[in-house]
């Protein structure tokens, strides 16, 4: 059983609960002595999510050694934390031309809140564990359980089912004692301190949490191949900045003309990444998407496949 229990002596330890004393007279101030008292207490964050790093990067092996067994990243939390998952997980297929359940968010209360406050759905356990169900959560799948205090019934109830099912489950937390970190092999633990308006956890802690969902995905689409140098070669051309972009991206890559870009955009099928391959080493596109195959995804890994071939034939 979790122990659910919240009070106010519990509150009383948060940091997340914590009064900042650089704000304390902050009604006081103007505008911008309002502002420079937040972008200081903002300063702060990149060297929180930075002492996470080793703990962000051991996540990011499982969720890449996850998505090549065909398993997911799932997010859940609530409020803010739930909303930042569903952001992180919804701009993947765009950036990355993902499938779009390979990175999914939950939040409590569902797509309405989203967009406004649903009072209570962070306190029902069984609710987390019903939306896990719903998409058929496995033991191949990653949850990653994102909370600013780490005491939100929803997603304690979701990691301790999943932990059950035998999958890898990791907490993102602002709050030392969080009871996430209980359920959790990887304990992500963003020391904000307290924030600038006290209890209000969309501002520090939101954008902590958001630098290291950040770094998760992107991380991890690096590794599987959606990254060729610092281009993001897979991306899904759905409109027309992206037809452009793409088009762009073969030229980037491969140094080719406008004209051979637009030709080898078409004959890959729309699809950049192997266009690139296919401009690269001179194949066409079957033999791009074979060499692709062969190097485990990456562009590197068909070029190294490529010349260990030739070599051999030599």
């Amino acid at each position: 059983m979790i122990d659910l229990t919240i009070n106010e002596d519990m509150l009383e330890s948060f940091s997340t609960e914590g009064r900042n004393e650089s704000s304390m007279d902050i009604d006081t101030k103007t505008s911008l002595e309002i502002l420079r008292i937040i972008n200081a207490e903002d300063k702060k964050v990149p060297l929180a999510v930075e002492a996470a790093l080793p703990e962000l990067a051991a996540l990011v092996d499982d969720v890449v050694e996850a998505f090549r067994a065909g398993g997911r990243l799932i997010y859940i939390g609530a409020g803010t934390s739930g909303r930042l998952g569903v952001l992180d997980a919804s701009e993947c297929p765009p950036t990355y031309g993902s499938p779009p359940g390979m990175v999914q968010g939950l939040i409590a209360g569902g797509r309405e809140a989203l967009v406004r406050s649903i009072e209570g759905a962070e306190d029902d356990d069984a609710q987390g564990v019903a939306d896990l169900e719903a998409i058929g959560f496995g033991p191949k799948d990653v949850l990653v359980g994102i909370t600013a205090s780490g005491q939100a019934p929803y997603v304690l109830g979701a990691m301790a089912h999943a932990r059950d099912k035998g999958a890898v489950v990791a907490a993102i937390s602002c709050n030392k004692g969080s009871k996430t970190f209980g359920l959790a092999k990887y304990q992500i633990y963003l020391a904000v301190g307290p924030e600038v308006i006290t209890g209000s956890t969309r501002m520090k802690a939101g954008t902590a949490q958001k630098l290291a969902l950040n770094m998760i995905t992107t991380g991890a689409m690096v590794r599987v191949g959606k990254v060729y140098r610092n281009l993001m070669v897979d991306l899904a051309p759905v409109n027309k900045k992206l037809v452009e972009r793409s088009k762009r991206l073969i030229r980037q890559a491969t140094g080719c003309s406008k004209e051979e870009a637009a030709r080898v955009f078409e004959a890959s099928g729309h699809r950049p990444k192997l266009g690139i391959i296919m401009v690269l080493l001179g194949v066409d596109e079957a033999e791009a998407e074979r060499l692709e195959k062969a190097g485990g995804g990456p562009i590197a890994g068909a070029i190294r496949v490529h010349g260990e071939e030739s070599r051999s034939h030599a």
